[in-house]
């Protein structure tokens, strides 16, 4: 429902929402770039108050129900000015959600032989959604055009948000909170969830007294693998940013396609997407690796676009679709990455999620004015920035490959070295989790190691 309301203005756009309001195709530009003014900053607090917080189901619950109303209040515009400001408001509350609940996945689940397959669980409703929510739309935008004298654009608002909104309420009381205050589970299953992460990492998944917010904000900013994750990041988004026009690119397909036929034609490679996205995070998790399960599908969106450069045929640009939306597999695969590389303290894990995604999306908001009407329907120039994007993200995906086997060579090397790095009090909380001596449990923390 994230990524269905969020996209909404992207399937109205082809039933008359445009002619309502007023747009042309500057102002269609702002409207999906606006989003990211506030979607992208808030993410950084956001994720630093989702650690402080006892119960993050309130907190996830909550933000649903406000981006849910902000969604269906989007039908009762009725100018210009008003969808600017329920698209700069959406932003607020959608922030606390990805980095959100790859934060918390990352309380419950470890990094060696879960979390990636778990994450890529959650990151196919983003998938699913592009193919559902195009067929969703295509339902109310053409049994509902002109229902009780109102617009089928505004329907799909009213109906997309009252649906979040139910899920978010239900949110609420269904999700977990953390392992040590979560209401549903009984004492031992408690202390076996904490243990099995403090056993992953060689140190409980706890924050001491001195790790702040603010610290572990600080600490990420001074990681310099997190700061390349944001750069990569936002290229990677820059080059797999066709996702907000993917409908109108599938109705480049035939000119003589109907809008339901369009949208209808938008869902197949998003299914197909799907199903490698958990697949290829399946893999991932038996074998430990990360690069080649992330940039390894960004190669298969460049061998999409040459298809596309090369040709207007209908058959051809409908492959290259289905390559194109496989790239998302790789995204799927890129805060399991943060979070695996940056796992304790839990206050630095928070903060790097937020930072790599909220920063990563100005991608996406740069992206909002690549793919430009007037460059259509062969959006040449559009592929050719799309394709550069990616080149980059590779380039720096493999350098951050590089200094974390630099990294492990140094735990390999030099076991003071992975003694220096653990924190004796979350040593000792891990060693009491899981019923063995301190001197046990700084065995266990001698094979840690990044994975890569």
């Amino acid at each position: 429902m994230n990524y269905i309301d969020r996209n909404g203005v992207t399937t109205a756009r082809l039933q008359g929402l445009e002619e309502d309001l007023g747009l042309n195709d500057l102002r269609y530009e702002v409207i999906l770039s606006i989003l990211y003014v506030t979607y992208c900053p808030a993410q950084i607090p956001s994720n630093m108050f989702l650690n402080w917080i006892r119960r993050p189901s309130l907190y996830i619950g909550g933000c649903v129900i406000a981006w849910g109303l902000t969604s269906a209040l989007t039908g009762v515009t009725h100018n210009y000015g008003g969808i600017l400001a329920t698209r700069m408001f959406i932003g607020l509350p959608e922030a606390a959600f990805y980095p959100g609940t790859i934060y918390l996945l990352s309380r419950w689940y470890t990094k060696k032989v879960e979390l990636a397959f778990r994450s890529s669980i959650l990151y196919s409703g983003l998938l699913t959604s592009n193919a559902f929510g195009a067929l969703m739309a295509a339902g109310i935008l053409h049994g509902l055009e002109g229902a009780r004298g109102i617009r089928g654009w505004r329907w799909l608002f009213y109906i997309e948000g009252a649906i979040t909104m139910f899920i978010g309420l239900n949110s609420m009381w269904l999700l977990p909170d953390y392992p040590h205050n979560t209401r549903w589970i009984s004492p031992f299953e408690r202390q076996l969830a904490q243990a099995r992460l403090a056993e992953d990492a060689g140190e409980a998944d706890q924050d001491n007294d001195s790790d702040s917010p603010w610290k572990g904000l600080l600490m990420a900013l001074k990681d310099p693998k997190v700061v390349l994750f944001c750069v990569m990041n936002a290229s990677q988004l820059l080059g797999l940013s066709f996702v907000n026009f993917f409908p109108t690119l599938a109705a480049t397909l035939n000119p003589n396609f109907s809008t339901t036929i369009a949208l209808l034609l938008a869902a197949p490679p998003w299914i197909f997407a799907t199903v490698t996205c958990i697949a290829s995070a399946w893999h991932a998790d038996r074998t430990g690796e990360r690069y080649f399960h992330i940039a390894g599908w960004w190669w298969g969106v460049v061998v999409g676009f040459i298809i596309a450069l090369c040709t207007m045929n209908t058959a051809g640009r409908y492959v290259s679709m289905f390559l194109m939306a496989t790239g998302y597999s790789g995204c799927a695969m890129t805060l399991v990455w943060v979070s695996n590389v940056t796992p304790r303290p839990p206050a630095k894990r928070a903060a790097a999620l937020g930072l790599v995604n909220g920063i990563g999306n100005l991608g996406n908001l740069m992206g909002s004015y690549v793919w430009k009407a007037e460059w259509g329907p062969e959006y040449h120039q559009s592929m050719i920035v799309s394709l550069a994007a990616l080149a980059l993200s590779t380039v720096l995906a493999l350098v951050i490959r590089q200094l974390i086997i630099r990294d492990n060579k140094k735990l390999d090397t030099d076991e003071r070295a992975a003694m220096e790095g653990a924190d004796r009090t979350r040593v000792e909380e891990a060693a009491r989790l899981e019923g063995i001596t301190f001197e046990q449990a700084m065995e266990r923390r001698k094979g840690f190691r990044f994975l890569y």
